[in-house]
């Protein structure tokens, strides 16, 4: 026995029917996961792993079979080689065909409208497919996953997840572990090993019938355990016999003997069509053999008749993919690559997509072909927007062919560094632009390309890099729509600096430039620089209104003008414009993010926690996760108001983490407020005051506008940590910012409230209680509330009693127990009196139905009654994203796996419910 073929001891004698021999215990497992998927157990992925031959195909459509028969509905595809340009290729070509097919032609084509918003449109299908999978479970089967394009990819990434709690079996195939299926769902890894030497016995059987000579088992043993290369050595073992010369290689008594005995022409016609794929189309091999389609018959004919060839109605396919290869290896280097150009040539003549050619290109220009760099060129605009860095790729390779000192070089480049960046690649995009530049291009492509790489030094945080190149770049410049670019690219890096006046001048004198130029880049970044301006010099209302009209402009801005009218306090125009972001948000991580910001100021902190745990969940879908840091800064402090210093010490160990991996400044400033307020908790007030501190290293702590929210709570860290300077600093600014700010109640607010905490001031406290039960944050006010009842217990006043209860009411309401709890000791100091207790918050437990929060617990009950993650998102006026967080974290508090288990669960608490009413 080969000693890497597996020992038969332990291994189940039952043999499958021909076909499956040596696959039974993997068919087991199969069966028991369609099994437990249509009994209601949740969502799955099987994972079939294995070199070619092996199996795979086989067993999955056994496993399609399998699945049929027990009622589901199956959407079974097939990725292709040459596809990777084709958007959601790989798994439309199952959704679409089928008895029942999943999608119907209008449900794609609404998806195809939308294709370049990636989590919008696998929102939408998972949408479609939750939809299908509601009374019928659902079987998505896709082989050869390793050939799947990049949508296909990223959808295959983040659907298995999204649909955890449906009936939806996903069965993939690949040649190697394509780590695609996101956390959550049940996944099932079968690696195919080689056949036993008695499972080969049995093909071989089944193929030669009685006992086996000893010769055909020494043959066998040649396959190394592949079932198809046995296969086909069994084809030409029955065809010759089993006498004769040892075979070469694997393949070669099934296949080499076949091809010799096919005509010439045969022969060619199957060349070419192993150069188009292992699918093609009759039309195209014959416009690459230089023939009509109808003249070439007696080669179909003859390919099909030596099994080669399947027709499935529409195109040829070979019957594996192995075949293909072994054709296409006979073909010389130099012929393939030949072919692939005449094919892409051909394609492009007969009217086709440059996506349909550029597979051909990629494996067969030379430097200098124009056309070659052309079509990638167009290739990746059309996919960038959806496969970004496959439009990278491609316009990288464009570039590689263009030689060095051709004129269009700089053009190409540009493209190769937009393209770049839009892939999150900005390190490679910037040196691909300095190896132009190096170049010594003529000035106004100096200036162009300058221009193209701000986005990308904005992203890499070289700020001081981006104001230094758009200097020089402006001294060169003739073209006035890149002037107004690099104006406003210079006034974006200004933002970031501490003379903000002089960025707002920038910022003006771009937006004017970029009117008179009529260039709508410019114009776009320049009022975002206005408007990132006004909001860091804590002017509010000009952020507004630039964001606004940034916003107008382009709707992508969308939450920047939210985020905007937060910091004014006007919370209703912001649910408004939410509403507003319709069913096809541009940047929904984004959105999200600004949601639960609202979230926060509204004192759903539960609500906030979910939608900034979606955001980081989105960020992470699109491998962009820009906003990490803040994220976990606030999920940490809201873990502390909480009490929960174990979940705020795992979000400050993230924080580092990422903080050292992207150190700019803002990052640095709100990870050193996260360490001061733990550090402070911890009893270690000096070290907090101290990281109060640095927080100002680079600019002043109001500057940083996630932590204004946060100054009065910073004012009393610097008092308890003695650094009675700090905290005046500190009151100073908030009283500035109050200034600019006239109509904003918070910043008026927490101005009376943090000078009143430096000067001891108990009128100032009761100012800021009344300027604060004005606005729209419960938080400022429970703060306001509980050092007022504080400082009214302190000199024995009863009034302390109704300060300190609305705090703790307050606190208690939205969810801050720790502070609630705090409060409850204090107030219990001021009644003292028996029977006018104030009970301790119940702790909170991590499982069970008590455990969900009451938004949960309103996802749970419309999950139960059926509602799909849309409606019921519809109905709580939320994302659905937003729906499918509190869904996961349902499931894991009650340790569920699907629908049918929640419901039951959901009934059963009702049930409870009202027999303690009755």
């Amino acid at each position: 026995m080969s000693p890497d073929r597996p020992d038969e001891r332990g291994v189940s004698t039952g043999l499958s029917r021909p076909g499956l021999r040596g696959r039974e215990a993997e068919l087991e497992q199969l069966r028991a996961l369609v099994e437990a998927v249509r009994d209601g157990e949740g969502g799955a992925v099987a994972l079939l792993l294995g070199e070619p031959g092996i199996g795979k195909t086989a067993l999955l459509q056994e496993a399609v079979s399998l699945a049929r028969a027990r009622g589901f509905l199956v959407s079974h595809g097939c990725a292709e080689e040459l596809h990777e340009l084709a958007p959601l290729a790989s798994l439309a070509s199952g959704l679409l065909h089928g008895d029942r097919p999943l999608l119907s032609g209008a449900d794609f084509a609404d998806l195809a409208g939308h294709h370049d918003q990636r989590i919008w449109l696998v929102e939408r299908l998972a949408q479609l497919i939750e939809e299908r999978s509601a009374g019928t479970p659902v079987l998505i089967a896709v082989d050869d996953v390793q050939w799947a394009d990049p949508l296909s990819r990223f959808a295959l990434s983040v659907l298995p997840a999204r649909l955890l709690s449906s009936p939806v079996l996903w069965l993939l195939t690949s040649r190697e572990d394509p780590e695609l299926y996101g956390q959550g769902p049940l996944t099932m890894t079968l690696p195919l090993r080689p056949l036993s030497e008695s499972a080969l016995a049995e093909l071989a059987r089944d193929a030669l019938g009685g006992d086996l000579p000893a010769q055909v088992e020494e043959l066998l043993d040649g396959a190394g355990g592949n079932p198809f290369l046995a296969a086909e050595m069994l084809s030409g073992i029955a065809a010759t016999g089993a006498d004769g010369p040892e075979p070469p290689e694997r393949l070669v008594l099934g296949l080499r003997g076949r091809l010799a005995d096919l005509r010439p022409d045969t022969l060619h016609f199957l060349r070419i069509g192993s150069v188009l794929g292992r699918a093609f189309s009759l039309a195209d091999a014959a416009a690459l053999c230089g023939r009509p389609a109808s003249g070439l018959s007696a080669e179909v004919d003859e390919a099909i008749a030596a099994a080669l060839l399947h027709d499935d109605g529409e195109r040829l396919l070979f019957r594996h993919d192995l075949l293909r290869q072994a054709v296409y290896a006979d073909l010389a280097p130099s012929v393939r690559r030949a072919l692939h150009r005449e094919a892409a040539s051909r394609l492009v003549a007969a009217g086709r997509s440059s996506g349909d050619a550029v597979p051909h290109l990629l494996k067969s220009a030379e430097p200098g072909d124009m056309e070659a760099i052309a079509l990638l060129g167009t290739a990746a605009e059309d996919v960038i927007a959806v496969m970004p860095d496959l439009a990278a790729d491609l316009a990288v390779r464009a570039l590689e062919l263009v030689p060095t000192r051709a004129p269009t070089a700089y053009d190409v480049g540009e493209r190769a560094i937009v393209a770049l960046t839009r892939a999150g690649r900005y390190t490679q995009a910037r040196d691909t632009g300095d190896v132009l530049l190096a170049r010594q291009p003529p000035l106004d492509v100096f200036a162009r390309l300058q221009s193209a790489l701000g986005d990308a030094l904005w992203h890499l945080d070289d700020v001081h890099e981006l104001t230094r190149r758009t200097t020089t770049a402006l001294a060169a410049v003739t073209d006035p729509a890149i002037r107004a670019r690099l104006t406003a690219r210079h006034a974006l890096a200004r933002s970031r600096g501490s003379d903000l006046g002089a960025a707002r001048e920038t910022g003006e004198r771009a937006l004017a430039e970029a009117e008179r130029a009529g260039d709508r880049e410019a114009r776009v970044l320049a009022l975002w620089g206005l408007g990132e301006t006004a909001l860091n010099a804590g002017d509010c209302a000009a952020a507004v209104e630039h964001h606004t009209a940034l916003s107008v402009f382009d709707s992508a801005f969308l939450p920047e003008e939210a985020v905007a009218l937060i910091h004014m306090d006007d919370f209703d125009a912001v649910r408004r414009l939410l509403r507003t972001a319709g069913d096809v948000p541009l940047r929904p991580a984004m959105l999200i993010w600004t949601q639960g910001t609202l979230n926060m100021g509204l004192g759903l902190l539960d609500d906030a926690d979910a939608d900034f745990v979606t955001a980081e969940r989105l960020e992470a879908d699109l491998h962009v996760p820009g906003n990490l840091v803040n994220i976990r800064v606030n999920r940490g402090l809201l873990a502390m108001l909480r009490g929960d210093r174990e979940a705020a010490r795992e979000h400050l160990d993230v924080v580092r983490t990422t903080v050292a991996d992207r150190p700019n400044t803002g990052n640095h400033a709100t990870h050193r407020y996260f360490e001061a307020v733990v550090a402070d908790a911890d009893g270690d007030h000096a070290a907090a005051a101290e990281l109060v501190r640095s927080v100002q290293r680079d600019h002043p702590f109001l500057r940083w506008r996630l932590l204004r929210p946060h100054v009065v709570q910073a004012v009393g860290i610097a008092l308890r940590g003695g650094d009675r300077k700090l905290a005046e600093d500190l009151a100073a600014q908030a009283a500035a910012h109050a200034t600019r700010n006239p109509t904003v109640p918070t910043a008026q607010g927490t101005a009376a409230h943090a000078s009143a905490l430096v000067n001891a001031d108990h009128g100032l406290l009761e100012r800021a209680l009344g300027i604060l039960l004005n606005g729209p944050r419960p938080m400022p006010l429970a703060a306001a509330s509980a050092d007022l009842g504080r400082a009214l217990l302190t000199s024995g006043d009863a009034a302390a009693t109704a300060a300190l209860t609305r705090a703790h009411d307050i606190y208690a309401r939205t969810g801050a127990d720790a502070e609630a709890d705090r409060v409850r000791a204090e107030l219990e100091r001021a009644t003292r009196r028996p029977g006018r207790r104030t009970g301790r918050l119940r702790p909170r437990t991590d499982q069970g139905w008590d455990a969900l929060t009451a938004s949960e617990r309103k996802v749970a009950r419309l999950i139960a009654a059926g509602h799909t993650n849309r409606s019921a998102a519809e109905t709580l006026v939320v994302s659905p994203h937003t729906v499918n967080t509190h869904l996961a974290s349902i499931f894991r508090k009650l340790a569920v796996r699907s629908r049918v288990h929640l419901a039951r669960i959901v009934l059963a608490e009702d049930d409870a419910g009202a027999a303690i009413d009755g």
